[in-house]
Protein backbone atom coordinates (compact mmCIF):
# COMPACT_ATOMS: atom_id res chain seq x y z
CA UNK A 1 0.00 0.00 0.00
CA UNK A 2 0.52 3.34 -0.66
CA UNK A 3 2.64 5.31 1.89
CA UNK A 4 0.56 8.37 1.13
CA UNK A 5 -2.29 6.77 0.65
CA UNK A 6 -1.86 4.86 4.24
CA UNK A 7 -1.83 8.63 6.00
CA UNK A 8 -5.16 9.10 5.14
CA UNK A 9 -6.68 6.25 5.59
CA UNK A 10 -9.19 5.75 9.16
CA UNK A 11 -8.69 2.84 11.81
CA UNK A 12 -10.54 0.30 10.04
CA UNK A 13 -8.91 0.73 6.66
CA UNK A 14 -11.37 3.15 4.86
CA UNK A 15 -10.16 6.39 2.87
CA UNK A 16 -12.16 9.60 3.53
CA UNK A 17 -12.64 12.31 1.42
CA UNK A 18 -11.39 15.51 1.09
CA UNK A 19 -12.62 18.09 1.88
CA UNK A 20 -14.23 20.37 -1.08
CA UNK A 21 -12.63 23.87 -1.02
CA UNK A 22 -14.53 25.47 -4.47
CA UNK A 23 -16.05 28.44 -4.52
CA UNK A 24 -19.92 27.05 -3.87
CA UNK A 25 -18.34 26.06 -0.66
CA UNK A 26 -20.30 27.09 2.39
CA UNK A 27 -23.23 28.67 -0.29
CA UNK A 28 -26.00 26.43 0.64
CA UNK A 29 -28.76 28.96 2.21
CA UNK A 30 -26.68 32.35 0.50
CA UNK A 31 -27.42 30.76 -3.14
CA UNK A 32 -30.82 29.82 -2.78
CA UNK A 33 -34.03 31.09 -5.09
CA UNK A 34 -36.57 31.93 -3.11
CA UNK A 35 -38.79 33.58 -5.90
CA UNK A 36 -38.94 32.25 -9.50
CA UNK A 37 -37.69 35.23 -11.50
CA UNK A 38 -39.63 36.50 -14.20
CA UNK A 39 -39.11 36.72 -17.92
CA UNK A 40 -38.81 40.47 -17.25
CA UNK A 41 -35.84 40.18 -15.17
CA UNK A 42 -33.94 38.59 -18.29
CA UNK A 43 -34.85 41.12 -20.52
CA UNK A 44 -33.78 44.27 -18.37
CA UNK A 45 -31.74 47.17 -20.70
CA UNK A 46 -29.30 49.02 -18.71
CA UNK A 47 -27.20 52.00 -19.67
CA UNK A 48 -23.49 53.08 -19.39
CA UNK A 49 -23.37 54.94 -16.26
CA UNK A 50 -26.07 53.39 -14.23
CA UNK A 51 -25.63 52.31 -10.87
CA UNK A 52 -26.94 48.44 -10.27
CA UNK A 53 -26.74 46.17 -7.21
CA UNK A 54 -25.19 42.74 -7.86
CA UNK A 55 -27.92 40.06 -6.89
CA UNK A 56 -26.75 36.84 -7.49
CA UNK A 57 -29.41 34.20 -9.48
CA UNK A 58 -28.26 30.40 -8.86
CA UNK A 59 -30.49 29.21 -11.70
CA UNK A 60 -27.83 30.66 -14.68
CA UNK A 61 -23.72 31.01 -14.98
CA UNK A 62 -22.66 33.54 -12.22
CA UNK A 63 -19.29 34.47 -11.12
CA UNK A 64 -17.92 34.01 -7.75
CA UNK A 65 -20.39 34.21 -4.74
CA UNK A 66 -17.86 37.07 -2.64
CA UNK A 67 -19.73 39.94 -5.15
CA UNK A 68 -23.08 39.11 -4.19
CA UNK A 69 -24.46 42.31 -2.49
CA UNK A 70 -22.04 44.92 -3.67
CA UNK A 71 -22.85 48.02 -5.87
CA UNK A 72 -21.21 48.89 -8.82
CA UNK A 73 -21.48 51.39 -12.00
CA UNK A 74 -22.03 49.81 -15.55
CA UNK A 75 -18.96 50.46 -17.74
CA UNK A 76 -20.09 48.92 -20.88
CA UNK A 77 -21.76 46.31 -22.69
CA UNK A 78 -20.99 43.21 -24.34
CA UNK A 79 -23.49 41.13 -26.31
CA UNK A 80 -26.08 40.59 -24.04
CA UNK A 81 -23.90 40.86 -20.89
CA UNK A 82 -22.72 44.21 -19.07
CA UNK A 83 -19.12 45.26 -17.41
CA UNK A 84 -19.50 46.27 -13.93
CA UNK A 85 -17.00 48.19 -12.01
CA UNK A 86 -17.23 46.92 -8.34
CA UNK A 87 -14.88 48.15 -5.79
CA UNK A 88 -14.07 44.95 -3.56
CA UNK A 89 -11.51 46.09 -0.54
CA UNK A 90 -8.67 48.43 -1.46
CA UNK A 91 -9.04 46.97 -5.33
CA UNK A 92 -11.47 48.24 -8.37
CA UNK A 93 -12.52 44.63 -10.60
CA UNK A 94 -14.27 44.87 -13.23
CA UNK A 95 -16.64 41.33 -13.99
CA UNK A 96 -19.00 40.67 -16.59
CA UNK A 97 -22.60 39.88 -15.64
CA UNK A 98 -25.83 39.06 -17.55
CA UNK A 99 -28.78 41.67 -16.76
CA UNK A 100 -31.06 38.83 -13.83
CA UNK A 101 -28.35 39.32 -11.54
CA UNK A 102 -28.31 43.25 -11.63
CA UNK A 103 -30.81 45.55 -9.48
CA UNK A 104 -31.18 49.02 -11.16
CA UNK A 105 -30.76 51.23 -8.08
CA UNK A 106 -33.56 53.64 -7.17
CA UNK A 107 -32.33 57.41 -6.23
CA UNK A 108 -34.53 56.93 -2.58
CA UNK A 109 -32.68 53.82 -2.03
CA UNK A 110 -33.67 49.91 -3.40
CA UNK A 111 -36.67 48.28 -2.41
Amino acid sequence: MNQRLRRHSNKKGMYMVRKSYGKMRGTHFKMQVRKKPTIGTYMQQFSVGDVVHVNLLSSSPFPHPRFQGLTGIIEEKRGESYVVKLSSGKKIKKISLRPEHLKLEVAGGNK
